[in-house]
């Protein structure tokens, strides 16, 4: 299934990741959300944790075509998602986001934390409050 990505942590517009790994290699970025999940604070970037109610805020990316399938397996590496692997920190779903400029729903690739981390965070995470990260960096 070939789905733009929602990111919202490092690989956003003036992200660490984004230089990295998209540059040069998307079509289409614009800010979008997603609903039905909250974000918590990880150690130099976020967890995006499913809850009901909550919003997270990031931006939709649709890859250049032939650079989809290299950018998909970079971003897996980069997550640390392997399909069916227990030891995920994030799992690879695919979401309806919202995008910012008219409101429209769209299918996207989402990494959010893999269900052990997640349980974690709920216990003990910080929540960033608001669901958008961009402001918690220095």
């Amino acid at each position: 299934m070939i789905l733009p990505f929602f990111v919202y942590g490092t690989l956003r517009p003036g992200g660490t990741n984004h230089g990295l790994f998209l540059h040069g290699r998307t079509r289409h970025e614009e800010p979008a959300r997603l609903r039905g999940a909250v974000l918590y604070e990880g150690p130099g970037y976020p967890y995006a944790v499913e809850e009901p109610g909550g919003v997270v805020t990031g931006e939709l990316v649709t890859a250049l075509p032939e650079e989809y399938e290299g950018l998909l397996a970079e971003l897996d590496r980069l997550e640390q998602y392997v399909p069916g692997d227990s030891r995920n920190l994030y799992e690879r779903v695919a979401r309806e986001v919202v995008r910012g400029a008219d409101g429209t729903a769209a299918g996207a690739w989402v990494y959010v934390a893999a269900p052990a981390v997640a349980k974690g965070l709920r216990k003990v995470g910080k929540l960033i409050k608001g669901g958008e990260w961009r402001g918690t960096r220095g």
